[in-house]
């Protein structure tokens, strides 16, 4: 019994120390913008033609199975509290630690986690 127990702790404590996203953000104008109340009022665009002005950057760093559809919320988000409109030129590469390693036979590749990085901008 007792090492059932102690099994589950230790199971309990190693699972709770992951994390599926790490999210950052750095802002990079001096003007203020109120955030958004919902990831709604900001948009995905990949590329644009009409003229803006870069707020900020925001990324999200996760294991590199997650779905792209999964990480475009989370930037919304981060953008939003930014004061964003929108979200454009999402990039996406390996993080430093995974990119070192070489890739792996067991695994097919080494990049277990990857960071998606995205412009936040507001409309001019």
């Amino acid at each position: 019994m007792k090492r059932t127990l102690l099994s589950l702790v230790f199971l309990g404590l190693f699972a709770s120390g992951c994390t599926v996203y790490q999210i950052n953000s750095k802002d990079m104008s001096q003007d203020y913008y109120p955030p958004k109340t919902s990831i709604d009022q900001v948009t995905y665009i990949q590329n644009t033609n009409k003229p803006y002005t870069q707020i900020g950057v925001v990324s999200v760093t996760t294991e590199r199975i997650q779905p792209f559809s999964d990480v475009v919320p989370k930037l919304k988000q981060e953008a939003g509290m930014l004061g964003a409109d929108a979200i454009t030129d999402v990039q996406n590469d390996a993080t430093a630690f995974w990119k070192r390693l070489k890739p792996q036979r067991l695994i097919g590749n080494a990049y277990i986690r990857t960071t998606y990085t995205a412009k936040a901008i507001v409309w001019k």
